[in-house]
Formats: structure tokens, C-alpha cells, sequence
């Protein structure tokens, strides 16, 4: 885009910032898209994308933070798709359709589902869209890739897997967008997202971050990779959904499953996720909930991308009431109408507790958040309370549950001398002992022979050694005595 069409563009985006429009019909969007969206079911914009299209249709770099839920993905695809529409084409040639937009996720999850939105964005236009990820085999990936796409999404890992086989060129890409930005500029994934730049044509380049938590680190980072961005922030950073209620109960670690099964059948739950912290711990609980009754799929990292995938379809289809799940699945995941999150276990990372919670309560609809705190996770409890900027209640839960329960463990010194006594084991009897044999009783005794033993014989009536074997050294095995039979001694 010139500078010439830029700056006649980009002139009318404070008054569009300052009345955005409220519905899609009102945007300047190709027919084509703005049938796609009403496929959708899509008529009024989130305050994200009355804020963030018209800004990308000017050609300006963004940044964007948004509550989870808010329609982030659609925020920056849509104005692409249009900005793209000049370059559609109906040939059949690779060489027609280069990747113009390059779409970066952390996660395999989040990068399917931002591919399944553009996919149903640009479906009724001539644009190609693709997504590849790790943990699949690479040659339906490849495949595609040398059919030619104009959207390519991808986590950075299995890209840069493409880019060293030549599977794909990037040196015609006009745009680039970092989702869920704070996480692709963490410090795991800057070397990977740096090498990914260095391939991109060094021209002019439209790139936009989206997410919902932005660090004033973050920030300064992606200053660097953006070229005079307009900061967009509909609410307030790191903040979380409204719609959403969120508890925080204290529990020991032994009543945990307990208060999830008693919170599932007294809010009358259908549909939970469940956030652990471990991968290991992800399995064994969805094991325990297994024996519980409940049907239950668990998402974490070890699990191949295939099984991830299906879980992923079956909590979506109801066929699974608990997904038990590690931060993975709490980067992007539109999971529609999901009443209820459990944090099992407090994230170590304040910034992961609002993305876990903002997987439900999305869209405006409500939601409930609840997280189980044991006495261990008071510091993590602050962090949350320093990042959402809101006092966190700690409420007393009583089990109404008759399992055995296991008495609490009392210290000695709290004990009256009374309860000692009675604690004490009470003597034992002596058992009367059955008469037994004397005999068994005697120590060894061995037994004095007339002769010597046979092994004893040869030593007692042996000649005295000659002065000559004395001589030989003590190290020097003697010979073996043969048998005669076996030749060994003479007729």
C-alpha cells in the first residue's frame, strides 16, 4: 500500500474510532465477506472489532487487548480478508496464490480454531487459507502448501519445519498477526518468531498483535516489531469478563474432587472444564473422575495431536461432561455455551487465570469461574489479586457428601493428659506358653568321632613335604589326584 493511499485512508479512522459502527453491514466490506458473516449469525460488532477493523482497514499497525470471548479473531481476519479481495483469483496455478497473510499462534488447539474461522470468513471468495501445526504427519500439510494459499496459520515450530523443506515462500507477505501476542513474545518463543521475521520481506508490512493480557514488558517488546501502532484496549488490562462469577473456595487437597462433584450436581453443571497444572496430574484426575461416573476426556501436551483433537470434538459434541486440561486449552478455545471452569489447582501464572476463566461467560453470556485454594497457594491468590486489581473472598465450603472422612491430625502438645492415658495401648497379657521339648532348648553340641573325617585322612597320614616342594612357591596350585580309571595313576 503507497504512503499516498495510506495516509487518505487512515485520515477518517479517529471518527470512526470515536463512532464506530455498531453493525457489519455498515462496514465497507466486499459483498462476498459480509455474506459469510451473516452466515455466521454475526449482525452487531464486540467493542474489540468496532474499534479494531476500521483501524486495520486504514493499513495501520495494532495492538489489541480484549477480554477472551470478545471476538478477537474475527477482529483482524475480516478486515485482512477485504484488504485481500484485490488480489483474488479463480486460477488453478501455485504461482497465483502466494501466502500474502501469515497468521502466528502459540497453540495447536487455537491455531485449528482461528483456521476454521477464516476458512468460513473467506468461503465464498477466490482466497485460499491453510493451517499446519506440529504433531501430524507433514505431507497433507505439504501438499496443500504447494497448491498455493493466501492465508497461511501456524504455530512457529512446524512453519519453520515448512520454510527449511521449501515447502512454502514468504517473501510476498503483505501482513502479519500474532495471536494470543503475549504468550508468542514470551521469552520461549521469541527465537523461533525472530527467525520467522527475518524471512518476511523487510518492505512495508502490516503487523497486528491481539490478546487479552498485555504487560507493560509485552508492550515494550512489540514496539519493536510494529511500526507507529494505535493501542486498542476495550477494557481494562488484564481484566476479566463481567458475565463471569467467580469464587474462590479454601479446601484441603484431599476434598478437591469432592467440591467439584458437589458444585457439578448442586449448580446442576452439564459441562465443566477442569485446568490443572501438570500433565501427570491431568491424567490421574481425569482417571479418578472416571471411576467417579463422570464422563471425562483429558488435554494435555503428552497426548498426540490426534487424540487432542478428538477430545476437543467430543466435549464440543457433549459426549464428554469434564475435559480435564492444562494451560494448553486455555490460550483461544471458543467452546460455545460452556456454563463452568474449575481451577483445581491456582496457575502459577496470574495472567493464566484470566485466560482459564474467560473460557466461558463468552459472547455475553454468563458464566461461573471456580478455583480451589489450599493453604500453599495464598502467594499465587495475591498475584491473582495484584493482576485483576479486585480483593478476592475466601469462602468456607461444607461437603455434603457421607464418604468416611479421615480425622484431622492433632499435634501431641495439644492433647490433655486425660486423652494421653486413654490413647495409650493397654498392656498385654502374657500368654501362658505350651510345654516344649528341653531337648530344643540345649545349644549345639558336636558330636566327638572316633577317626577323622575322610576329607581329614589324607592330611593326617600325608608325608612331610620334601625340601624341594617346600621350596615351591605357596601361589603354585598343587596337582589334581586322578583316577586310575581315568588315567591318572599307574597299573
Amino acid at each position: 500500500m503507497n504512503p499516498e493511499s495510506q495516509a487518505s485512508v487512515a485520515s477518517p479512522a479517529p471518527e470512526a474510532e470515536s463512532a464506530p459502527p455498531a453493525r457489519f453491514d455498515t462496514l465497507p466490506l466486499d459483498a462476498k465477506l459480509l455474506r459469510a458473516v451473516d452466515d455466521q449469525g454475526y449482525a452487531t460488532m464486540t467493542p474489540i472489532q468496532a474499534k479494531a477493523i476500521p483501524i486495520v482497514l486504514a493499513g495501520r499497525d495494532v495492538m489489541g487487548a480484549a477480554q477472551t470471548g470478545t471476538g478477537k479473531t474475527a477482529a483482524f481476519s475480516i478486515p485482512l480478508l477485504q484488504k485481500m479481495m484485490r488480489h483474488e483469483n479463480s486460477s488453478a496455478s501455485p504461482a497465483r496464490h502466494p501466502v500474502r497473510a501469515l497468521v502466528l499462534a502459540p497453540t495447536r488447539e487455537l491455531a485449528d480454531q482461528v483456521a476454521n474461522n477464516v476458512k468460513a470468513y473467506c468461503k465464498h471468495t477466490g482466497l485460499r487459507a491453510a493451517v499446519v501445526f506440529g504433531g501430524v504427519d507433514m505431507k497433507p500439510q505439504t501438499a496443500e502448501l504447494k497448491r498455493g494459499v493466501e492465508i497461511l496459520i501456524a504455530t512457529p515450530g512446524r512453519l519453520l519445519d515448512h520454510i527449511e523443506a521449501k515447502n512454502c515462500v514468504l517473501n510476498q507477505v503483505e501482513y502479519v498477526v500474532l495471536d494470543e501476542a503475549d504468550r508468542m513474545l514470551d521469552i520461549g518463543f521469541l527465537p523461533d518468531l525472530q527467525r520467522i521475521l527475518s524471512y518476511l520481506p523487510k518492505g512495508n508490512r502490516q503487523t497486528l498483535l491481539f490478546s487479552a493480557t498485555f504487560s507493560p514488558e509485552i508492550k515494550k517488546l512489540a514496539n519493536s516489531y510494529l511500526h507507529d501502532p494505535v493501542l486498542v484496549e476495550v477494557a481494562r488490562p488484564n481484566a476479566t469478563a463481567s458475565t463471569v462469577e467467580q469464587r474462590f473456595y479454601s479446601v484441603s487437597d484431599d476434598d478437591k474432587r469432592a467440591v467439584v462433584r458437589q458444585q457439578l450436581r448442586q449448580r446442576e453443571l452439564k459441562q465443566a472444564i477442569v485446568f490443572v497444572n501438570s500433565k501427570l496430574g491431568a491424567a490421574r484426575l481425569a482417571r479418578s473422575f472416571e471411576r467417579d461416573g463422570l464422563r471425562t476426556a483429558a488435554l494435555h501436551g503428552d497426548k498426540s495431536q490426534d487424540e487432542r483433537l478428538k477430545s476437543l470434538a467430543a466435549f464440543k459434541a457433549g459426549e464428554v461432561d469434564l475435559l480435564v486440561a492444562t494451560d494448553v486449552a486455555a490460550r483461544g478455545l471458543d467452546i460455545a455455551d460452556l456454563p463452568a471452569v474449575f481451577n483445581f489447582d491456582v496457575p502459577f501464572n496470574a495472567e493464566d487465570y484470566v485466560h482459564r476463566i474467560g473460557r466461558t461467560g463468552r459472547a455475553g453470556a454468563s458464566g461461573v469461574a471456580i478455583t480451589l485454594v489450599t493453604r500453599d497457594d495464598s502467594r499465587l491468590v495475591a498475584d491473582i489479586e495484584k493482576l485483576i486489581k479486585k480483593k478476592i473472598d475466601l469462602e468456607a465450603i461444607e461437603l455434603d457428601d457421607d464418604r468416611p472422612r479421615r480425622p484431622p491430625r492433632r499435634r501431641d502438645d495439644d492433647e490433655s493428659p486425660a486423652e494421653r492415658r486413654s490413647a495409650e495401648p493397654a498392656p498385654r497379657r502374657a500368654v501362658p506358653s505350651a510345654s516344649r521339648d528341653p531337648f530344643f532348648d540345649k545349644p549345639y553340641e558336636s558330636a566327638e568321632r572316633a577317626e577323622p573325617a575322610a576329607w581329614e585322612k589324607d592330611k593326617t597320614t600325608a608325608p612331610a613335604p620334601t625340601a624341594a616342594a617346600a621350596r615351591v612357591s605357596p601361589n603354585i596350585r598343587p596337582k589334581r589326584k586322578v583316577a586310575s580309571l581315568l588315567g591318572g595313576g599307574k597299573a
